[in-house]
């Protein structure tokens, strides 16, 4: 099988600090990779590179085997592969839908939209409605209230419907369990979960090895601004896991990338 997005040789230098140093990465399709690394390794910078947000200098991308460099995160949008920072960068006066379509809203058909620009507010509210109820996230009661009355797993939800209902391809999410409780945490991974049955592939960036050692297929290591190495979960602890990302266990050669 031919993995869905590849890095190869990825290099990104900030000034004097090279942050990606020949990076190499690989997403098959329908499966959850986790990222995971020390705070400095270049998770961010892999991320933001692939989600268009930086201009890589070197190396090359593909996506479904077409090399692809996105000027934007909304050049990467427009190819299918949807991010959901943490931060989840909603607004959080408007509603549940307003923030569903923010950036891609609907007009009203005729005149009306291609004139005088009319939002379609019962469309989108529709389509949200419905994305929501898929993902079984309909607790949520009212499409039309502010995002900011929802819980912070509520808003993690809307933010992940978001990425799903778009995200045509592949669906970044950097540390979406992170503020949460536990409970609410549950749901985010049954809602990750549910999101790769539907067979859309997940890049998931976290601290949160139970979380990581739960929902992934392959564990992506990166450290000094490169792929360590790949490992399965099942065949390693978590201890491992902790021990390559700190540089205190060296992986054998047929785990190095």
């Amino acid at each position: 099988m031919e993995p869905i997005l590849t890095g190869r040789n990825l290099v990104k230098r900030y000034g004097r600090v090279t942050a990606l140093d020949n990076c190499d990465f690989d997403l098959y399709p329908g499966e959850i990779l986790a990222v995971i690394g020390d705070n400095g390794a270049g998770k961010s910078s892999l991320i933001k590179a692939i989600s268009g947000a930086v201009q890589l200098d070197e190396g090359e991308i593909t996506l479904e085997g077409r090399k692809v460099r996105f000027a934007s995160p909304i050049a990467a949008r427009a190819a299918g592969i949807e991010t959901v920072y943490q931060t989840l960068a909603m607004s959080p006066g408007l509603s549940i839908a307003d923030n569903m379509f923010m950036g891609r809203e609907i007009r009203k058909p005729g005149i009306l939209g291609s004139v005088f620009r009319k939002l379609d507010h019962a469309e989108m509210q529709r389509i949200a409605r419905q994305k929501l109820s898929e993902l079984g996230l309909m607790t949520i009661q009212n499409i039309n209230q502010a995002v900011e009355t929802l819980s912070g797993g509520q808003r993690q939800g809307v933010a992940v419907a978001r990425a799903a209902a778009f995200g045509s391809k592949v669906i970044i999410l950097d540390e979406p369990t992170a503020a949460l409780g536990v409970k609410e945490s549950r749901r985010v991974l049954e809602l990750i979960l549910d999101v790769r049955s539907r067979g859309i592939p997940i890049i998931l960036i976290s601290h949160n090895m139970p979380h990581v050692f739960e929902v992934a297929d392959r564990i992506h290591v990166h450290r000094l601004g490169r792929r360590l190495c790949l490992i399965n979960p099942k065949e390693h602890s978590m201890s491992d896991a902790v021990a390559y990302m700190t540089g205190a266990k060296v992986p054998d050669q047929a785990l190095a990338a």
